[in-house]
């Protein structure tokens, strides 16, 4: 007889929604967007030969990995991915798989590079997760993976302030809705370093994402702090952009 599979967990399925339209084009998000590829740019390689994008979606970051001779897209959504093949083209560079990131359908280290932004936060056993990354990197293969922060700024105010019940300070992750995770920077780092990563670097990322001072404040402006902020190392911002090396 077959063995019979490990039971796979809930998965956040964004198959035909319209995230990119809801979340992204005209809502006011330019700010997080390009924080986030100014971190990219700070933690990713000069060069490498082939990068899997987890959690790729519409492609709204693809094109920041062109030091890579190839970039993997992989979508749980086929609808997600299709809308990145109608941007990015199809052939070349660029190849689409839909699959879901606890089961990677890859052969052991076929990559030397991965990213995962903006999907942990929908992972409830992140360590299957990253010991699937692990498994298809190389030795010396480079991770870059963003996390929603536990421990924010405005969480540890709320919390203080008696307006939260969550503790920003306890190490296990917290879900404040069902598949919305926010994680504790030394719960990331232990899983981290279980699944076989070394961590480089850490940025915070996007401290100042108030609709208050978007408003009120040049975007240039805006974003010229949050990198100088994204060196100082303080980690209370609402996301964390890693640099790990597989070992």
């Amino acid at each position: 007889m077959m063995p019979e599979r490990e039971p796979r967990p809930d998965i956040c399925d964004y198959e035909g929604s319209d995230y990119r339209l809801r979340f992204w084009d005209g809502k006011g998000r330019d700010y997080e967007d390009r924080v986030e590829r100014v971190a990219l740019h700070r933690l990713l390689p000069k060069h490498g030969r082939r990068l899997l994008e987890i959690g790729a979606g519409f492609g709204r970051l693809t094109e920041e990995y062109d030091a890579y001779d190839q970039v993997i897209l992989l979508d749980y959504s086929l609808s997600q991915l299709q809308y990145a093949q109608e941007q990015l083209g199809s052939g070349g560079r660029y190849l689409y798989v839909a699959a879901d990131a606890y089961r990677l359908p890859f052969r052991a280290g076929v990559f030397d590079g991965a990213t995962m932004i903006r999907v942990i936060h929908h992972i409830s056993d992140v360590p299957a997760v990253l010991a699937q990354v692990r498994r298809v990197l190389v030795r010396d293969g480079v991770f870059i993976l963003e996390h929603a922060n536990k421990r924010n700024l405005k969480a540890l105010l709320r919390y203080a302030l008696k307006r939260q019940t969550w503790n920003p300070h306890d190490l296990e992750p917290v879900e404040f809705v069902e598949l919305n995770f926010d994680f504790h920077p030394e719960y990331i780092r232990r899983s981290m370093k279980g699944a076989g990563f070394s961590l480089q670097r850490q940025l915070p990322v996007s401290l100042f994402r108030l609709d208050a001072l978007k408003r009120s404040l040049p975007l240039d402006l805006l974003v010229g702090i949050d990198g100088l902020v994204q060196l100082s190392g303080l980690l209370y911002a609402p996301s964390i952009f890693l640099r790990a090396k597989a070992t």
